[in-house]
């Protein structure tokens, strides 16, 4: 089974900067793997580890330091990298992102099986570029998965994880799926595993080594139109005391609770 493994690097949000078109300027920020896509990630390996013929293949798009982030699952256990990286991709809502990143699996990647994405990112928290990425593909997702069963024949049974109760879903393959947090410690890099990433080749592709045009990618292919990007004021919170249910009624009321 071939996965592609969608990561991303988010910002240290203490240190935001933005953009003049309201988006978040990364270059130079402190970065680090999306939570969310570290779970994804182990999930893989838990793959890996169970079957033999798993090949995991990181893919994020960003800037070239976050090469520096898929050496570092390298070195933990994913087979190859590949860093998306063009000026033309900067500025991108989850659409122009989902779109770019579809093209470059089908461009490179043309025989997976699985692709696999954290449920949400930090930094947006939309939970809309897996399923971007699934739509222009064409083919079946699975969002909100706790945990990965099995796989087996062609299809992957998962448990997926609602408000009110957990699915078990069998899917077929090709297809997405988006992973929720899970009850796992991350795994650490071997020696072996931090050389073998230091020797590894990453390859970086731009917008002319994947299909898509330019118009299409980027900020020129962004719908989501960013109007003010702005941190909101800390609220002070005070703190009242009652000693009656009576009193504390009376002082929701002065609050505007009642």
């Amino acid at each position: 089974m071939k996965i592609v493994l969608c990561v991303k690097q988010v910002p240290d949000t203490s240190d935001i900067k933005w953009t003049e078109n309201n988006t978040i300027q990364r270059e130079g920020l402190e970065s680090i793997i999306n939570p969310y896509d570290v779970y994804a990630f182990e999930s893989v390996l838990c793959l890996k580890n169970k079957y033999d013929d798993v090949k995991i293949t990181a893919l994020t798009m960003g800037p070239k330091q976050a090469e520096g982030m898929l050496r570092k699952l390298l070195a933990v256990g994913a087979d190859e990298a590949v860093l998306l990286s063009d000026k033309k991709f900067a500025g991108a809502d989850t659409y122009a992102t989902g779109k770019t990143i579809a093209a470059a699996i089908n461009s490179k990647f043309p025989d997976y099986d699985l692709i696999v994405c954290g449920q949400f990112a930090i930094d947006g928290d939309t939970a809309q570029t897996g399923p971007s990425i699934a739509n222009f593909l064409d083919i079946p997702q699975v969002t909100y998965v706790k945990e990965i069963i099995e796989y087996s024949d062609g299809y992957l049974t998962v448990l997926r994880e609602l408000d009110d109760c957990v699915e078990r879903v069998k899917v077929k393959l090709p297809a997405l799926v988006c992973v929720l947090q899970g009850e796992f410690e991350p795994s650490r890099a071997s020696i072996n595993g931090v050389i073998r990433a230091q020797r590894a080749s990453v390859p970086v592709y731009g917008i002319e080594d994947i299909e898509i045009l330019p118009e299409e990618a980027g900020l020129k292919g962004s719908p989501t139109y960013v109007n003010k990007a702005f941190r909101a004021p800390q609220k002070e919170v005070e703190c009242v005391f009652t000693e009656s249910c009576e009193e504390l009624a009376d002082a929701i009321k002065c609050c505007g609770g009642g």
